[in-house]
Parts: structure tokens; sequence; C-alpha cells
């Protein structure tokens, strides 16, 4: 039996290490702890710098005073700008340039481009103030201001550059994770209005058998005891079914799926695509129920895209009559003289979906290919 061997004191640290390392990583608090940190190492190497200088310093007070600036950072994400003025603080006093690029970038990136540029414009105006009038300050000593513009206004302009672009790229991924959650709530909103409209196709088709068959057993057991129950099982039956039409139809299949109004629409489309369409509409069809329009509207749609795809180009006539209880659906088009180069994209189910439509609706579809056309009929009963 194979044992495997404990790990040791210096691996456990490790794995320790490296767990608490992976929970602050994608912590804000943790970035801005090691923001302030960062400063603060950096402004420790000016320590013997500040202590020799006349400051009124001496070398553990400016370890405090700098200690406290840097502190101003761990609230940089809601008030960047009490680091700011801070570091505007530092620049007069200390002579000190550490926080200004801190506290700079912390304004860009929390608070956008312009709050940016306001800043990074007042921290060169302080500093050209100090230049010109502060005889004290270090950069008061040069002769001209080239000093200054290699020095003071690069610092501004680089660490506010880079926070602006940080915060640009923030909201770039927050727009990208919008649009992704966006399309998951676009595409559950689909799946469930296909699963209403499939729950509707079929259960009210059975609801309408029941129906029927309770209709007719009740007539047929007129004048028996069982007469009142089978009517009143119709009668259930019936409300279930307009309770069903109000819940899903009205409520789901109208938003997912346009009517017969959709078709001009659509036959325009197709046409801007290259393939125009002649469009041979019964007013009778106005008055059909919303699912029946639904189903007219895929059954065309469905057959437009296929002749996008492998007759474009050709004219479809598309024909849509009712004659006597039935509905009839009658889309042809010609077939393309020239094979496309690259086959397209399909994946072969368009019309068995159409099919199955229809025949939940009590109907019939049928797709038939001669040497110059092609041809889709469908039937639907009315009402």
């Amino acid at each position: 039996m194979h044992v495997t061997p404990a790990p040791s004191a210096p691996h456990r640290l490790l794995a320790f290490g490296r767990r608490l390392a992976q929970g602050w990583a994608g912590s804000p608090r943790a970035m801005d702890v090691l923001a302030a940190l960062s400063c603060l190492g950096l402004m420790a190497l000016d320590l013997p710098g500040l202590a020799a200088a006349d400051n009124s310093l001496s070398g553990p007070a400016a370890a405090v005073v700098l200690a406290v600036g840097c502190s101003t950072l761990l609230v940089r994400r809601r008030m960047p700008w009490v680091s700011y003025l801070a570091a505007l603080l530092f620049i007069g006093w200390l002579h000190e340039l550490t926080l200004i690029q801190f506290a700079l970038y912390s304004v860009g990136r929390f608070r956008g481009r312009r709050a940016g540029v306001l800043a990074t414009l007042g921290y060169v105006a302080f500093a050209l103030c100090l230049f010109c009038w502060v005889p004290g300050w270090p950069l008061a000593r040069a002769e001209t201001l080239s000093s200054f513009l290699s020095l003071v206004v690069p610092i501004g302009v680089l660490a506010s550059a880079v926070g602006i672009a940080a915060y640009r790229h923030d909201l770039v991924r927050e727009l990208d994770t919008r649009r992704a959650e966006s399309a998951v709530l676009q595409a559950v909103q689909q799946e469930r209005t296909s699963v209403a409209r499939d729950v509707h196709d079929f259960v009210g088709r059975e609801l309408t058998l029941l129906t029927v068959r309770s209709e007719v057993l009740s007539m047929r057991s007129r004048e028996t005891a069982y007469a009142k129950d089978f009517e009143e099982l119709a009668d259930t039956a019936r409300r279930a079914h307009l309770v069903l039409n109000e819940i899903i139809v009205q409520r789901g299949e109208r938003a997912a799926t346009p009517g017969v109004d959709g078709l001009a629409a659509l036959a325009e489309e197709s046409g801007r695509a290259g393939s125009p369409v002649r469009l041979a509409l019964d007013p009778a069809v106005h008055g059909l129920s919303p699912l029946r329009q639904a189903a007219v509207y895929r059954v065309v749609q469905e057959c437009l895209t296929n002749a996008a795809k492998h007759a474009r180009g050709e004219t479809v006539e598309v024909t849509i009559a009712a004659d006597g209880p039935q509905l009839r659906i009658a889309v042809r088009n010609g077939l393309a003289q020239r094979h496309p180069s690259r086959a397209p994209v399909s994946a072969g189910s368009g019309t068995a979906s159409m099919s199955e439509r229809v025949r939940s609706l009590g109907g019939t579809l049928t797709a038939t290919r001669t040497q110059d056309a092609y041809e889709v009929l469908a039937t639907l009963p009315k009402g």
C-alpha cells in the first residue's frame, strides 16, 4: 500500500501563502493596501534627504508624515481627491513627487477622463506657481524651465493617462459583462418562449380533442345520467384551453413571433437580400387566431430563408388563402441556374420544424421539388 508523505512545514507555509495571495488577488481592498505600501516604500528612499533638508522634520517624524500621506490611498476608490490634496501638500512642503503619481492615477482610474485632466492641469499649475514664486523650491534654482518641463509635467501626464486608460478598460470590461448577461437573458427568454409555444401546440391540441370528444359523448348519452358529467367535462376542457391561450399565446407568442401583419416586412427584407417576393394575402387571414398567424409567419419565414440559401436571386411567390374551413399556404420559387461556389450553412432541420409546427395544429405540409421549381404547400384548419 502506497502512503503519501505528509507535507513538511515549509511546504505548508508556502501553500498557505499561495492561498492567501489567490484570495487577495482580486480584492479591491487588497489592491488599495498594496498601492499604499508601494508608495510608502518608494518615499522611504527619500527619508535621508528629507532629514537633511531644512523642512522642520526629523527622520522619525518624516516617516510618520509619509505614512499618514500614503494612508490616504486606502480611500482612493471613494475619495481620490483626498490623496490628491495630500500629494499637493507634500509637493509644497516636502518637495515630494511620489504621492502625486499615485493620486493622479487614482483620480483618472476612478473618476474618469474629465476629472483626470482637471487634476493634471491643477497639479501642473500648482507646481508652476511653486517654480515661479517660491524661492526654496528645488526647481526654482534652475536657470530655465527645462527641469520643470522634463520632470514635473511628464510625471503628471503619464500617471493620469495610465489611470484614464485603466478607467476606459474597466468600462469596456463592464460593457462586455453586461452584453454577456443580456445575451444569456435573451437566450433564456427565447427558450422559454419556445417551450411555451410547444406546450401550447401539444397541450392545446389534446385539450381540443378532449373537448370535442366530451361533446360527442354528451350528445350520445343525452338520455342517460352521464350526459351532465360529459357536458361539465367539455366545459372544463374548454376553459382550460382558454386559460392556456391567455397565458401563453397572448403573453408569449405575440411578443415573440409576429403575425400576418409582419409578412410585408419579411418580404421586403427578403427582397433586400436578393430574393424578391410576390405576396398574395387573403384579407380573411387577419381574423385568424394569434397561434395560427404565428404558424403562417414561421412557415413563410423558413421558406424565404431556404430560398435565400439555395435560390438566391429567384423570385419567390407566396400565396396565403382561406379556402372555406382550411387555410392554404403556398410558397414557390425557381431553382438557381448556377450553384454557389460555397455551400450555404444549413442544419437541415427547417422543413422538419415547419412540418412539426403545422401538424401540431392539425394541418399538413409537403415540400416538392421539380425540374425548375421548389414548392412548399401547407394547409391548416382555420379555427
